[in-house]
């Protein structure tokens, strides 16, 4: 079985994320989607480490192969412990290669058993990221063309200090 894990705060999860997910689904069996719970990001993110998970679980339900976990380690660790052949990217610019080249280099450099697959964000969604959905809704501005239907819901609900649920 081909797996392949795909990482990432999803703090929101957008649009661009699904597509690049679901375009992974196609090229391996399972796809598991890691939420990175970052110590050195706590309180800052926008959704707490098990909103985002129940949010994408949310997102995701009716698609067979695609697994969500919450991920407390280093990312190739789990993808390890896992049996993932491959970790998906997304890329949406030059800036973004550069970051993930880096990232690239530190995880070869743990387990180069562990292959990078990059995927190309469609150019519609070159210009979308979770911050700027999260700037964006913070100013009223319509994000519901940038995010699945569950995110949004899930986004007023927090503005409203309403409890998340599906």
């Amino acid at each position: 079985m081909k797996i392949a894990c795909y990482p990432g705060s999803f703090d929101p999860i957008t649009n661009g994320h699904v597509d690049v997910c679901l375009r992974a689904r196609k090229i391996f069996d399972q796809v598991i989607i890691l939420i990175a719970c970052n110590p050195n990001k706590i309180n800052s993110g926008y959704f707490s480490d098990i909103e985002r998970e129940m949010i994408v679980k949310e997102v995701f339900k009716d698609y067979d192969g695609i697994l969500v976990k919450r991920c407390e380690t280093l990312v190739v660790n789990k993808a390890k412990e896992l049996k993932a052949q491959a970790l998906i990217r997304g890329l949406r610019a030059v800036t973004d290669y550069e970051v993930e080249n880096q990232l690239h280099a530190v995880n070869e450099f743990i387990d180069d058993s562990i292959d990078m697959v990059y995927l190309m964000a469609k150019k519609d969604q070159t210009f979308v990221s979770s911050s700027a959905v999260k700037e964006l809704f913070s100013y009223d501005a319509d994000i519901k063309s940038l995010v699945p239907p569950a995110v949004y819901k899930a986004m007023c609900l927090k503005r409203d200090g309403k409890k998340i649920v599906f």
